[in-house]
């Protein structure tokens, strides 16, 4: 009778575990393909969490082909039966997912749908391994400006905001997936390569040199370059900080980047810590670009800026590249804080004070609904994310804000918001919500005036 029980419970027991290896399998399941934000809905991919990045590239401007190896490091999230990755074109002769081959299909302009031979369990790392060579895009936005790997003289201006990192290797393209970076870029002899963070080597070889950049801090994808060509680099420091500044010789030349070590020390007593490893600047020639971008530890200027832009682009350092929007239509959260930065260096420098930039942009008549609209916490739509109304309304958001609560607050706000938020993800209402709790003020009615009602503040 013990024996024949026995028995039963064994096989209970065997054909309890059958049901469940079934159900654990069934539970694999396909990552999102897009992560819905409200203006690039399928840029990002859900499913995992991409932990690092090791790009090993070689590019050769002459016929601007550009091959590469990615290796990313990775979490899934959910038990994964599939995932994706955003990647612009490139042909693809190897896609490996924990050393093992896995099958891969193309859909719509950047979905790279990747399939492992075996399921990936939630929490568990894995890795993606990507053999890929061809030419780089260049990607057009909703406001028509160009990003992406943008073609140079001598070599490439390459800019990520908003969606123009999966044009050169391929990534989860989502700020709120922040990782830390290796890039080993291969050029012809006599070209410089500026990448994210420190330079760990450069060695010339055959007629080609390699350089080696490493970002150990987190960054969001669009913030990564690897902008090369001619340049004139000067390695130094500022205080411990490594500092690399490269300016291409056919500019005209400037000492604007002087500056750069008192801009960030004075960022550094209103905002706290510099946060990241390395600074820097990178100017090029590359005017068909039209702007300059705040890349991580290093902007990146189509030109030779002025000192406002530089103060402009370092202020990101820690709104915007350290402390990083959820959703691209918070952008407020990146442009008028560094427009306001801008007028607060110029005070400090004993120019022209924010108040009197408030004053001077404020006397704007309301008539002229142009500068007023879209509102900078409601840009609408995706071809308005950087109007002139999300910087300069932007800007007096923050001044009215100042006026309204005192500065000890307001600087006690600006500073709390870096520093408790270093290396995430925000959002507005986080905003005020940190804004009423260091005030001890109700500000709905302000923020909503500023922020998001299409006509001009008269009373907040």
């Amino acid at each position: 009778m013990l024996k024949r029980l026995r028995g039963a419970v064994l096989c209970a027991a065997a054909l309890l575990f059958v049901l469940t290896g079934t159900a654990g399998a069934a539970t694999f399941t396909p990552g999102s393909a897009g992560l819905d934000d409200p203006f690039f809905p399928n840029a990002g991919n859900g499913g995992y969490d991409v932990s690092h990045y090791s790009l090993t590239l070689s590019y050769e401007p002459g016929s601007n082909q550009l091959g590469g190896t990615a290796v990313i490091t990775a979490e899934a999230t959910q038990d994964l039966s599939r995932f994706n990755l955003d990647l612009r074109g490139f042909s693809i002769s190897q896609l490996l997912v924990n050393g093992a081959a896995a099958s891969h299909t193309r859909a719509g302009e950047h979905e790279l749908v990747i399939t492992p031979a075996t399921g990936l369990r939630a929490g568990r790392s894995f890795t993606v391994t990507i053999d890929y060579a061809g030419e780089p895009s260049v990607v057009t936005d909703p406001d028509l400006s160009i990003e992406g790997w943008v073609p140079t003289d001598d070599g490439a201006f390459v800019v990520g905001e908003p969606q123009g990192s999966p044009a050169w290797y391929p990534v989860n393209d989502n700020p709120r997936d922040k990782a830390t970076y290796d890039f080993s870029v291969t050029v012809p002899e006599g070209l410089t390569v500026m990448a994210n963070g420190v330079l760990v080597s450069r060695a010339s070889n055959g007629g080609k040199t390699t350089w080696v950049w490493r970002e150990t801090d987190p960054m969001a994808p669009y913030l990564s370059t690897a902008t090369l060509g001619r340049f004139d680099l000067t390695i130094s420091k500022v205080g411990n900080i490594p500092s690399y500044v490269a300016v291409d010789p056919t500019l005209p030349s400037g000492n604007v980047f002087r500056k750069l070590p008192e801009i960030v020390q004075f960022y550094e007593s209103i905002y706290g810590p510099y946060p990241f490893n390395a600074v820097g600047s990178i100017a090029d020639d590359a005017k068909v670009v039209g702007y300059s971008l705040e890349t991580q530890t290093k902007p990146v200027y189509d030109r030779m800026p002025d000192e406002t832009t530089v103060a402009h682009e370092l202020s990101h350092m820690w709104y915007g590249d350290s402390v990083t929007l959820t959703e691209w239509p918070d952008i407020w959260l990146h442009e008028g804080f560094a427009t306001w930065s801008e007028w607060m260096w110029s005070e400090h420098t004993g120019q022209k004070t924010a108040q009197k930039y408030f004053d001077n942009l404020y006397n704007t008549p309301a008539q002229q609904t142009w500068f007023w609209t879209p509102p900078p916490g409601d840009p609408g739509m995706p071809a308005d994310l950087f109007d002139g109304t999300i910087y300069d309304r932007g800007g007096m958001t923050l001044q009215a804000l100042r006026q309204k609560i005192g500065d000890f607050a307001f600087f006690q706000i600006m500073r709390s918001w870096a520093t408790q938020h270093r290396y995430g993800n925000v959002t507005i209402p986080e905003f005020v919500a940190l804004s009423e709790q260091v005030s001890g003020l109700e500000l709905d009615h302000f923020f909503d005036v500023w922020l998001y009602r299409p006509e001009k503040p008269t009373s907040w």
